[in-house]
């Protein structure tokens, strides 16, 4: 198993995230976001309209809303630790054009600063 970014010492705080790589010998992969960057899965799209037309792919905004999947252990400022104010499972709001897409395993994420979040969602 390879772990990457700050994991393999327990005393750098933050959340991973891991995926399954079935194609390799590697049961998983750990991925842990650095400084005060957080891993977000964007929420579905929607599909239909609230008239109950259908949205096409082309036609559907991007989504702008999501689930915090792995945070960093945060940021230093002026020679102090900065804890993150958002933790692993929390609903988020984030700006449209907000983060690096990437894929890790045909899942799409958002890798974004925490200054790129709106503000959470309570439900």
């Amino acid at each position: 198993m390879h772990r990457f970014g700050a994991d393999a010492n327990p005393a750098v705080a933050g959340s991973t995230f891991s995926i399954l790589f079935p194609f390799q010998n590697r049961s998983t992969v750990m991925f842990k976001p650095l400084g005060d960057r957080v891993a977000v899965r964007p929420a579905p799209a929607d599909e239909k309209t609230s008239g109950g037309l259908y949205i096409p792919d082309t036609a559907k905004d991007k989504p702008q809303r999501g689930t915090v999947v792995a945070v960093g252990p945060g940021r230093t400022e002026n020679g102090t630790h900065v804890e993150m104010s958002v933790s692993e499972g929390a609903s988020v709001l984030y700006g449209k054009y907000a983060g690096t897409e990437i894929t890790l395993h045909g899942e799409e994420l958002l890798i974004m600063k925490e200054s790129d979040l709106l503000g959470t969602i309570e439900e």
